[in-house]
């Protein structure tokens, strides 16, 4: 089992998308929540409208989570792009979000 990182950028026409499918996707990630370990939406500054998200996920290779992004309701590859990247984590402690 290995440690991904997956970086999203959206363009503005996501917003309407992120409106439209956003509690499909909160439940998605909730399903996930085992593979799909930390998710959330990226701003340019705190209030800001999302420009992206992150998740760090905890799969067996890569393939795993590109079924994972492809699967998403918020998956819209006019308006999203997407890197999957694997991660070592340097720090390893519990962290209360």
């Amino acid at each position: 089992m290995s440690r991904w990182i997956v970086y999203f950028e959206d363009t503005p026409a996501m917003l309407p998308v992120r409106k439209a499918k956003g509690a499909e996707h909160i439940a998605y990630l909730k399903k996930n929540s085992e593979t799909i370990l930390i998710g959330g939406g990226l701003r340019s500054v705190p209030e800001s409208p999302f420009v992206g998200g992150l998740w760090v996920v905890e799969a067996d290779d890569y393939d795993q989570v590109l079924t994972l992004v492809l699967n998403d309701p918020y998956f819209t590859p006019e308006h999203r792009s997407f890197k999957i990247l694997a991660w070592g984590k340097a720090l390893d402690r519990s962290v209360n979000l």
